[in-house]
């Protein structure tokens, strides 16, 4: 039987949980897949952590190059987080002939190019299912299960925190602030929530399934990205009056030259079935030429679901022969094939006084230039306007038309509509 040696470098929540399904799914795992998977060393420097797992002391390494240099060790797993040292150590061990596996999608994100190249030097392979949605399996389904479709769209949930906390904003009525910090006391936030709240998390997903849908990379930088910091629970009552369900959505369009990715908050029909997707869970949307239209749904986040993301990995780089990678780079990327615009349709909320009056105003501003408003209603002191499709560098533009108009205080919100 195949002999596959692990080592794990960190064990935090999901290192711990993928320590404990390698140990307990054992025997298994080498009833069904025929390989026999075992954890040879361990990197971690909290002795109580290594006692509190019943990890044996002495596959405790000393530092990286006591792994790297062990010819026993096939796969090395990282639950680091952040950019350094996971970003070093893998490339170390990539250079060393091992293959990695990983959750990281910061470091994933901004190094995948300079992994690619140490992957190659070495003849390792690259496995990161976990990186994106935590236990469901999206990275193999575009890789694997899809060669028959041009991918078109990606549209996810691919952050649980920011979908906890709109949820329960929408379904509760509970302000932005106080939806945090039970956020926080839940443990879905961290103590600073910005990578969530502001779209950074969901950023790096974006470009790593973007760039396996497209088959060409997808940049952060090239991904338009804006949070839920400013989401007002007004709008998400008047929206759900309209038939609409606020959601942060990763979202990207491909029609075979230009590509488009963004990460912000969106209204979608309530009927959408990315609508139905609550609390902390996860789903992506994807739409291929052929297959029509997939969803796959589940939890994005926690030590046994992202584990068992990343013993799936483990045992799919011990099973086949050929090593995982991939061709695209960095230099491949050329900025004409990136969208600098996008067009959708709008929910505009204006704080206005003389209501009446303004809406006259408002939407003569808006149609002047260029912006079809089919639907106008006053809740108060507040002017609610829905639009056709636009771009959105003339719904700014036009924005900036109605600030200017006596009547107008401000603009209360702006939230694009996805369907």
């Amino acid at each position: 039987m195949k002999k596959i040696g692990v080592a794990l470098l960190g064990l935090g929540v999901v290192g711990g949980g993928t320590y404990e399904i390698l140990t307990t799914k054992r025997d298994y795992i080498r009833a069904n897949d025929g390989i026999d998977v075992e954890v040879k060393s361990v990197l971690e420097r909290n002795e109580a952590r290594i006692k509190e797992l019943g990890i044996d002391p002495a596959i405790v390494a000393k530092d990286i190059d006591e792994i790297v240099s062990n010819p026993d060790i096939h796969v090395v797993a990282e639950f680091f987080g952040g950019v350094e040292p996971a970003r070093t150590f893998l490339l170390k061990a990539l250079e060393n002939g091992k293959s990695i596996v990983t959750a990281n999608k910061e470091m994933f994100s901004k190094s995948w190019s300079d992994l690619e190249k140490a992957a190659k030097k070495g003849g390792a392979g690259l496995y990161f299912e976990a990186s994106c949605v935590g236990g469901v399996p999206i990275i193999r389904t575009l890789t694997d299960a899809m060669q028959g479709n041009h991918i078109t769209s990606l549209k996810g949930i691919v952050n649980g925190t920011t979908n906890y906390i709109l949820s329960r904003m929408s379904d509760e009525g509970v302000d932005y602030d106080t939806c945090l910090k039970s956020a926080q006391a839940l443990g879905y936030a961290e103590a600073n929530p910005t990578a969530d709240v502001d779209g950074f998390d969901a950023m790096y997903k974006n470009s790593i399934l973007s760039s396996l849908a497209y088959k060409k990379r997808v940049p952060i930088d090239k991904i338009y990205r804006e949070g839920i910091s400013s989401v007002d629970v007004k709008d998400l009552k008047i929206g759900r009056e309209l038939g609409y369900t606020m959601k942060l959505l990763a979202i990207s369009k491909h029609d075979g030259k230009m590509t488009e990715a963004r990460v912000h908050p969106a209204f979608l029909p309530t009927e959408h079935p990315l609508s139905g997707v609550k609390g902390s869970f996860n789903a992506v949307f994807v739409h291929g030429d052929n297959v029509d239209d997939i969803m796959l749904y589940g939890r994005g986040a926690g030590s046994l679901p992202t584990g068992s993301a990343i013993v799936s990995d483990i045992i799919f780089a011990g099973k086949t022969e050929t090593v995982r990678r991939f061709s695209f780079e960095e230099e491949d990327v050329k900025d004409d094939t990136f969208a600098t615009d996008f067009s959708t349709e709008y929910y505009i909320r204006v704080e206005a006084s003389l209501v009446q009056d303004a809406s006259v105003k408002v939407v003569s501003a808006l149609t002047k230039v260029g912006v079809e408003v089919v639907k106008v209603l006053t809740k108060d002191n507040d002017l609610v306007l829905l639009t056709g499709t636009t771009n959105e560098s003339t719904m700014q533009s036009a924005l900036d038309t109605v600030r200017a108009l006596d009547c107008v205080n401000k603009i209360g919100a702006l939230v694009r509509v996805e369907r």
